[in-house]
């Protein structure tokens, strides 16, 4: 029987904190916590908890100086607890701000998610781009482009509709949209190396709510470029909705071999288990037999 991996498209690895993502390194599984990061208690103990059950690499919000300020002491208490997961920083429009004034969560964090739709708007947004991009570099940290359908770059999206409409063969605004999430991600990760970041200290991701959108986009974007992409369908829902639509998306894009870290947005019901976003994670890869 053919290994499903003797197919996968060539990414460039990207090392995070020891764990690593492309390359010929297995399929890497990341889950997201949705405490207050500033509730260290409450955060330390549901990355254990993730760690626990298989996540590979554990986001955190850091949306406050509160948040921010955690951050040391959460990776302190992880590691007194003999769990060195490492921790990934999710950013929006104050992310330059934070990275400046608390330079310990900076450096703290293995690596920074970036949504170039929510990094700042007009002049500001390369400016504040470029802010973020030179805290990565001191520190050596990758970093992970993550656009997303409901938060598109705004500029991005208004330049490929005046392209189509222009076009003597305007496509559908589907399609269109499609165009603007894959090239929003490339012309930021192109962006990023013209600010210095080294080519291998960049993951994509161009996360959609719906199985046919996140197929064609991802299949456009590995087309395109061979940074290692981050594969995840936002707002997949809860319980068996979210475990189906997820399978189905992920499961035909690992089989064309492309995707190099997966995440499962499942929505918990009040009072659920997080990590079941994780162990539905390892029996996608495990069923497929990308991990064992």
């Amino acid at each position: 029987m053919k290994n499903p991996q003797a197919a996968r498209r060539t990414s460039v690895p990207v090392c995070v904190d020891g764990v690593v993502i492309g390359g010929d390194a297995p399929v890497a599984i990341q889950s997201m916590t949705n405490t207050l990061t500033a509730d260290i208690e409450g955060t330390v103990s549901q990355v254990k908890s993730l760690a626990d059950a298989g996540s590979d690499l554990v986001r955190i919000t850091v949306d406050t100086e509160e948040a921010a300020a955690a951050v040391p002491d959460i990776r302190k208490r992880l590691d007194n607890a003999s769990c060195h997961v490492p921790l990934v920083g999710d950013f929006h429009y104050n992310g330059h701000r934070l990275l400046a004034q608390f330079p310990d969560c900076a450096k703290t964090l293995a690596k920074f998610r970036i949504n170039p739709g929510n990094v700042g708007r007009g002049q500001k947004r390369d400016l504040q781009f470029a802010e973020m991009i030179a805290v990565a570099r001191r520190y050596h940290k990758p970093i992970r482009i993550g656009v997303n359908w409901g938060s598109l770059d705004q500029q991005v999206l208004a330049r490929v509709l005046d392209d189509n409409a222009a076009s003597p063969e305007p496509r559908s605004l589907a399609s269109v949209t499609h165009e603007a999430l894959v090239t929003s991600a490339i012309e930021s990760a192109h962006f990023a190396e013209q600010e210095g970041l080294s080519h291998d200290a960049i993951i994509l991701s161009a996360k959609v709510s719906a199985v046919q959108d996140l197929i064609e986009v991802y299949r456009d974007l590995a087309a395109r470029c061979d940074y290692a992409l981050h594969l995840g369908l936002t707002e997949a829902g809860m319980g068996s909705k979210g475990i189906v639509a997820s399978t189905a998306a992920l499961g035909i894009l690992l089989q064309q071999g492309i995707g190099d870290t997966i995440r499962i947005s499942l929505t918990p019901p009040p009072g659920g288990d997080r990590s079941q976003e994780v162990v539905v994670a390892q029996e996608i890869l495990q069923t497929m037999g990308l991990r064992a």
